[in-house]
Parts: structure tokens; sequence; C-alpha cells
């Protein structure tokens, strides 16, 4: 229970004020003059319930000192003779509250249990905006779900597999995770599977010796090797081959590596951190990834939502990326209007927070004025809005009405990748058989 100091000059105040909050659970201290509250104040309390005259001074003047030296504690202001100006001047001065004597003991106890709980929502907003935590901006409940886990996961040196959409940010978590955790200092090195041909993977990841194959001119440190006492975090691990697997499965269960063309075995200490945005449980279960490595790396599974679970944190994220943009242009960042956020918000983002920092730079480049409206956004959005009657007159059938969602989603992607059923495959997060499966259902040629 939250402690308590009451400073009041009368006794009978003191002894009832104390009495009652002391059966409510409360640790409860009293002071009769400002001088004795100074002296009591040097510890920490949670809340000050404050007269406002004295004999020697004005509690304001407390009431100022306390905010300055304690903003975390809560004063709660009395008087018998209660005067509005006082009142705005308390008010001012930062006190949570102004009771008039004779005191509401009920309304005394439920001031304190909403004090209490705005001191928690505070600790938690602090404790959630540490440092690691700046580069995942938002305030919505799934955001701080994953800021949660984070702050749990972070210092634990466990390896993390996080899973999500592109385009979710897994990097940017990966890197608060690497921040959250005793490693913080040594380096931080990201490595993208997908990009790494097969016949380099072993030299990429774990090294090579001079003269090991053609072109080896001399040795090279790997990536485990760079990133030893630190973290490396492996994206797109899902599209690593069988043999990189098993490569990569015994360097984890022994914690040491040989490079390519060495036969001297090498120790490396490094927190291994993976993403994916495929169903890595799905692909085990396919048998195209192995279910050992599976098990090594998402000793936690963290799942990164995507932008259409968290569409409270559009404008948050909207500001976040709109002032770099626009003082890089040398210019004053434009305001969104309140019809413009919510038609971002009715777009689904399939390529989530990367492809709202995108649209963002584009609004901001074709649209020069110092306001961004629902129009504007409207043009900049790969899909057209329906029209008017459309929006207003739901499809009878449900079926039609999901059939034809996705087949301006689908033609809205191939359009913006020039036709190109890979790309476009990626930008829906699906994979390139699944698009054609929806093409055929949709009666859509491939070609189209």
């Amino acid at each position: 229970m939250p402690s308590i100091l009451i400073v009041d000059d009368e006794a009978n105040i003191r002894s009832s004020l104390s009495g009652v909050l002391s059966r409510e659970g409360h640790q409860v201290d009293t002071a009769a003059t400002l001088a004795d509250a100074r002296r009591l104040l040097r510890e920490a309390y949670d809340v000050v319930l404050l007269d406002v005259r004295f004999p020697e001074g004005n509690g304001l003047d407390l009431l100022a000192e306390v905010r300055a030296d304690a903003p975390e504690t809560t004063v709660i202001m009395m008087s018998g003779n209660a005067e509005l100006e006082t009142a705005v001047r308390a008010t001012r001065l930062g006190a949570y509250d102004f009771l008039e004597k004779p005191l509401s003991l009920d309304r005394l106890l439920v001031l304190l249990r909403n004090a209490a709980d705005s001191r928690a929502l505070a600790s938690e907003n602090q404790r959630l905006r540490a440092p690691w935590a700046t580069a995942l901006v938002g305030d919505s409940p799934p955001l701080h779900q994953l800021l949660r886990e984070i702050e749990l996961a972070g210092p634990s040196g466990a390896r993390v597999l996080l899973s999500g959409e592109n385009g979710t940010g897994k990097e940017l978590v990966a890197r608060a995770l690497h921040a959250a955790s005793p490693r913080h200092a040594m380096p931080f090195v990201a490595v993208n599977c997908s990009a790494i041909p097969e016949e380099l993977f072993e030299s990429e990841l774990f090294g090579h010796e001079k003269g090991a194959f053609t072109g080896a001119t001399q040795a090279r440190r790997g990536r485990f090797e760079e990133a030893h006492g630190g973290t490396l975090m492996l994206d797109e691990v899902a599209d690593l081959s069988a043999r990189a697997q098993t490569k990569l499965l015994r360097v984890l269960q022994e914690s040491e590596l040989t490079r390519v063309g060495g036969s001297r075995s090498i120790r490396v200490d490094v927190r291994v951190l993976s993403a994916t945005n495929r169903d890595l449980p799905a692909a085990v279960a396919a048998n195209t990834f192995r279910e050992d490595l599976y098990f090594r790396l998402a000793v936690i599974p963290l799942r990164v939502p995507p932008l259409r679970e968290r569409l409270s944190d559009l404008p948050a994220l909207v500001t976040h990326f709109l002032e770099p943009l626009a003082r890089d242009m040398g210019r004053r960042a434009p305001s969104f209007s309140t019809g413009a956020l919510e038609a971002l918000a009715r777009h689904p983002f399939p390529g989530n927070v990367r492809e709202l920092r995108n649209l963002v730079e584009r609004l901001v480049i074709m649209n020069p004025g110092p306001r961004i409206g629902a129009e504007h956004v409207a043009a900049a959005l790969p899909i057209a809005p329906m029209s008017a009657r459309a929006a207003q007159e739901p499809p009878a059938v449900l079926a039609e009405a999901v059939r034809e969602f996705e087949r301006r989603h689908i033609e809205a992607a191939l359009a913006a990748e020039g036709g190109n059923r890979t790309r476009a495959a990626a930008r829906l997060g699906l994979e390139r058989s699944h698009l054609y499966k929806k093409l055929r259902q949709l009666g859509m040629r491939e070609e189209e």
C-alpha cells in the first residue's frame, strides 16, 4: 500500500486521518509543522496530504519544493478556508487535487486509489520507455505487450525467434533485445540469409582462410566472429538450405566453428536472434526445416504484430516519420487531417510499417502544402477507394465480398510490382505457389 505523510497543524485532523488510513493498510506518518515535514520528506513518500495554512508559513511553498525534489510524489492539498485562487495556484504548482475541510473520507479514499493507479501507469510507461524501446513507436496494447516481452527476454541471453510479416520491424525488435541485454556494448551484426548464395553461406557466416577457394586472397572473419561477445541476427532464417541448416546447428550446439579451408576450432560467444515471415512450425511439419534447429532457435518465440493490429499507433508513427522527412527536405512538416488519418486506418497495409513510412514520404514529396488531407491519401494509396454507393451498400453474400477484396489487393500488388508475381507474393505476405492458387480460385489468368 502507498506510504502517506499527513502535514497539518491540527492534532485532531492528524489523529483521525492517521487512524482511518492505517486501518486501510497504509503506512502513515504525521507532521505538525512545515519544518517537521521537511525533515520527514528526506525519505520518500507516495502521497503527501498537505494543509495550506500554517502558523509559520504556507503549505503551497512546501508543495512547490516536493514537486521539484520528488515529482513522482502525489500531493493532495487540504484547506478549511478554500478559495478559488488558492485552489488554482495549487493546481498550477502540481497538486493532484484540492480537498475542503471537513474532509469527506469516502472522497479521500477514492482519490488515493486513483492516485495509486496514476502512479502505476506512469511507472509502467517509464519502464516501457527505457532507452532500448525508443525506436518502437506507439502506445497500443499489442506494442505494450511486445515491449514487456522484450524487457523480460532481453537480459536473459536466450535465443529468440521473431516471427511476423514483412515490414513489421523485426530487425528493430532484434536491436531492442540486444540493447536491453548485458551485451549492449558489444557488436550487433545482422545477416539476411535469403541474400547469401548457398555456396557462400559457410564463408559468410564462419569465415575462410587464405587460399580456401578461388579468389580467397586473404583470410576473412565470418559474421559469427564479428559478433563475438555480442548479438548475431539471422534474418529470413527459413530460407536456409538443408546443408546450411546442418552447419548452423553444429555451431549453435558447440559454440565453436571452423573457417572454410581451416583446421583450427574457434570458440565464439554469440547470442543468436533469428527472424522469419514464414510459418516455421509448418515448415518443420513439411520437413523443409530441421526440427532440432527450430527448437534451438525458438527458445523464446516472439510475434511482431502487423500494423493492422495496432492501428491506434498510426498517428504516432506518422509523426515519427514526418519530422525527419520534412527536415531532410528543408521544409516544415505538414499536418495530417483527421480524415487523412482515417483514410490511412482503412488501408490494410500489407507492407506494414515499412509501407507506411514509404507512403508518408510519398505524401510529403508530392504535396508541398501545409496540410495532408484525405484526398491526398486516397490518391497516394495503391488501391482506388470504393465508390460512395459501394461503400454504403454491403454485398449480399459475404463470400463474394471476400473474393472482391482479395481480387483488388492482388491486382494492386501485381500492378505495384510491374506484374512480377514473385515480388507481388512477397508484398502480399504469400508464398508464390499460394498466389498462383489464389489467381486460379479468383478466375484470374496468371499473365494478367
